[in-house]
């Protein structure tokens, strides 16, 4: 069987581009291009995506042959078509080969001009091109956002096959990759298909021959009618479900048999014939089990000649396998090509693309965050650093984990809090800028970050220490609020003031006792005067009654 792995990853490509995808209304191959039509409204954007999907790009007129083609695609079609002409950035040039205007293969040579006598040369004008059968397929100017009634695409290949002999009485029916199906045809890329009629034999074209049904499972499932699968002789063979058999002459198609020696065998997937006997065989993509009748699925993807396009992996399916992107690639063009991941602005900070992933980074003063990489978090390093503060508000102002807030004048800094002070670790303890770390006596072993127990033999944990940024915390105890590691200024602004409010308010205390002690004395005097008058008065008036 002739080796057709590069047929295989031709032939995946575009089935994968075209799944879920719409088939051409028209198509016409010439030398190693094929030209499609598509009557799908879209706009300009929306048709190149369309056409790449498909391993092409939209249709590029730069001759009066492919003006001729035009002709061929649309002589049947009304309405608006996109070429693959447009205007990327700037002003049309007038006196430019093509007006300013670019193919979407991104270069502007052409032997052939077609403008509208419409053109328009203003900054303002459409930068976008379509052609009608309706104006003789003049290059039109038209919004780029605009849907047109549909759109060309233009494929380029190798190793393409001419059409097959026909003889009298029969027909050929092909079918190409990109979905097309058409008897008159010149030429084809790998990878169509054709059925001869009446006989219904089939081929496919590869390497600039065409190769007779069954071929390799792995393609269109050898062209067989049902399933595709191979005998241990490694020889593609059809089968059909039971009751049915394969035709002998085109050996595709299944007729109906009045009697089908598979049936007693009971196989899971077919059966072949072996010798003058019958026996189980699998499914492509399956293996025979060892009771003989079961399959199971087979790992192809262990075969490395499978999937080699660059940044293309293999992944495993039931019965098969696919080719798709690696991660971090996305597929274009039938190429898998990186993708920018930062412009969706996945990292907190900073983002650095890279071939099929990205990085992320933080601004100075800060770091990553262990537990979340596209975060950041304030990071100093160091014994005291400036506190990141809100430019609206100087007194919202934020510091480490592990560092507290000081006012030193009119700027705010953090100053690292020594934890060891705090009685955190069961035995030894180390301050570090941020955290710190426990650590344990001979003997002991360090756990949950904090805790020494007693080591069993062999553990050997003498001077276990456990570290991090943030470590986990001891509930049981109730220790202080930890102090800085270096005491903040000796008074601040804030402590200034409260000294101030507390000496004037001792003062006025003062005042206010002297005061009081002032009044009690004076008033006691004046109760002692008053006890003597009355005795007074009482000598005064014995001495009048004397008189009298």
């Amino acid at each position: 069987m002739k080796d057709v792995t590069g047929l295989v990853v031709f032939v995946l490509t575009v089935l994968v581009g075209r799944a879920g995808g719409i088939e051409p209304t028209s198509e016409f191959c010439i030398g190693t291009q094929c030209f499609t039509v598509f009557q799908e409204p879209s706009d300009f954007s929306a048709a190149q995506i369309q056409c790449g999907d498909q391993g092409g790009h939209l249709m590029t007129v730069r001759s009066t042959v492919s003006h001729d083609i035009l002709h061929i695609l649309l002589g049947n079609w009304t309405g608006r078509f996109w070429i693959g002409l447009h205007l990327p950035s700037g002003c049309p040039d007038a006196a430019a080969v093509l007006k300013g205007f670019q193919w979407v293969t991104k270069d502007s040579g052409s032997d052939w001009f077609n403008w509208a006598p419409s053109f328009d040369s203003s900054c303002s004008s459409h930068r976008c091109v379509s052609v009608s059968q309706e104006d003789d397929l003049k290059w039109t100017q038209q919004p780029c956002e605009e849907r047109a009634d549909g759109f060309l695409c233009e494929y380029s290949f190798s190793d393409s096959c001419k059409g097959l002999t026909v003889a009298e009485g029969e027909t050929v029916t092909y079918r190409t990759p990109m979905g097309f199906v058409g008897e008159d045809v010149l030429s084809l890329p790998p990878g169509s298909t054709a059925v001869r009629m009446p006989a219904k034999t089939k081929y496919v074209c590869s390497s600039e021959q065409w190769l007779q049904a069954p071929w390799s499972c792995e393609i269109l499932q050898g062209g067989c009618e049902y399933k595709c699968a191979v005998p241990p002789n490694n020889v593609p063979s059809c089968y059909c479900p039971p009751g049915q058999i394969i035709n002998p002459a085109n050996k595709v198609t299944c007729e109906a048999s009045a009697e089908d020696p598979c049936l007693s065998l009971r196989c899971a997937h077919a059966c072949y014939k072996k010798g003058d006997s019958y026996a189980c065989m699998c499914d492509h993509g399956f293996k025979l089990a060892r009771d003989g009748r079961s399959c199971t699925d087979f790992p192809d993807c262990r075969d490395k000649r499978l999937c080699t396009g660059e940044n293309f992996k293999c992944v495993n399916v039931p019965g098969g396998f696919q080719c798709v992107c690696k991660d971090g690639y996305k597929r274009k063009d039938g190429l898998c090509v990186d993708v920018d991941e930062c412009a969706s602005a996945p990292c907190e900070h900073l983002c650095t693309n890279s071939p099929g992933g990205y990085t992320c980074s933080c601004y100075e003063g800060y770091k990553e965050d262990s537990k979340s990489p596209d975060k950041c978090k304030l990071h100093c390093g160091k014994e005291e650093c400036a506190a990141e503060c809100d430019p609206n508000d100087q007194f919202m102002c934020f510091c480490p984990d592990g560092y507290i807030a000081d006012e030193r004048g009119v700027q705010m800094v953090c100053i690292d809090i020594d934890e060891c002070s705090s009685s955190y670790c069961d035995q030894g303890c180390k301050n570090t800028f941020g955290s710190y770390v426990c650590t344990c006596s001979a003997g002991y072993k360090l756990v949950e970050e904090f805790r020494c127990v007693k080591s069993s033999e062999g553990d050997g944990g003498a001077g276990v220490s456990g570290a991090g940024t943030t470590p986990n915390m001891p509930t049981g105890s109730a220790a202080p609020y930890p102090e800085p590691t270096r005491h903040p200024s000796v008074v601040t602004v804030g402590g200034l003031v409260g000294i101030i409010v507390c000496t004037v308010f001792v003062v006025v205390l003062v005042v206010f006792l002297a005061h009081r002690i002032l009044r009690l004395g004076r008033g006691k005097k004046e109760s002692a005067e008053g006890l003597k008058a009355p005795e007074g008065e009482a000598h005064g008036l014995q001495q009048l009654t004397s008189d009298a």
